[in-house]
């Protein structure tokens, strides 16, 4: 598995290695093992799919507060997303700056996004399939979500996305009280 950093140190591409024949392709998504000796050491209880028929649909920027907050390991069955993750912990040096990276069934990428982080993306071909793990199952009471356009991310789009209710009425970030701390185990 080739391990890469970005922009936010603490958010990671995983790109498995695919082993290939006359018949198509094999590739280990998750080893806990493998990723534990390179530091990773997650431990995931709910895996999440879901499809969107439309170019063009956004969905985020949502995280769950603590103490039911999440790890998330995000990848593309489908299609190909611009997926994103934004700094949500006060007093982290990077608090509010984001990172993009085009996640695609053909690109096999995997990103992953930890704990104190937004999460969102943005399909760019129809019919996306994104399926990913979770560290923590999902409380409706701790589920919360910022306003996808108002963190300066550049979606890479020109048109309306399509969005939810949910996303349609989050606040701000500017507006947003973050539960989230630097340097706090969430």
């Amino acid at each position: 598995m080739q391990i890469e950093k970005t922009d936010l140190p603490d958010v990671m591409i995983l790109t498995p290695h695919r082993f290939g024949d006359t018949r198509g392709w094999f590739s280990e998504t998750w080893n806990a093992e493998r990723l534990r000796e390179a530091g990773i050491d997650l431990a995931f209880v709910q895996d999440n799919h879901s499809f969107s028929a439309r170019k063009g649909t956004l969905r985020g920027l949502h995280y769950q507060s603590p103490p039911r907050a999440q790890d998330k390991l995000v990848r593309c069955s489908r299609g190909a997303i611009l997926d994103v993750a934004v700094d949500g912990r006060r007093g982290s040096p990077a608090y509010g700056n984001w990172v993009a990276v085009e996640l695609s069934a053909e690109n096999g990428r995997q990103l992953l996004v930890p704990k104190g982080f937004l999460h969102g993306f943005i399909t760019l071909t129809d019919d996306c399939e994104v399926q990913y793990k979770c560290t923590d199952v999902y409380a409706p009471q701790h589920d919360g979500a910022v306003r996808w356009d108002s963190v300066g991310i550049d979606w890479g789009t020109e048109d309306a996305p399509v969005l939810s209710d949910k996303d349609m009425a989050a606040p701000a970030f500017a507006d947003w009280q973050s539960p989230f701390i630097y340097g706090e185990t969430a």
